[in-house]
């Protein structure tokens, strides 16, 4: 009677679990439009002349504003400045990344 006992296995089975797979993160594209400020509300709004005329733009927190240099600017945008808007999205969803001043 021991014997079945000593020959007894017990065993684990391993089951490999795959995790789902997470789709490709969409690229955006940064595009620029450059021209002169008509309106800016500081944390809202960039208006532009440009080429294509007024194009208006939504400042994140996160967008920057800098020199040609690239030095941080701190005084407010004033109409007639010349800038460089950098952005993403298009149409009604343009989202400022970085405005340089001084184009």
């Amino acid at each position: 009677m021991i014997a079945p006992l000593a020959f007894a296995q017990t065993g684990t089975k391993k089951v490999e679990q795959k995790a789902p797979t997470q789709p490709a993160a969409k690229e955006t594209a940064t595009t620029y439009t450059a021209g002169v400020v008509t309106t800016y509300q500081p944390g809202k709004t960039i208006v532009v002349n440009s080429t294509q005329g007024p194009v208006s733009f939504a400042l994140g927190a996160s967008a920057r504003i800098e020199n040609t240099a690239g030095n941080a600017v701190t005084a407010a945008l004033t109409p007639g400045q010349r800038v460089r808007v950098y952005y993403t999205g298009t149409g009604e969803n343009r989202m400022v990344e970085r405005i340089v001043v001084g184009d």
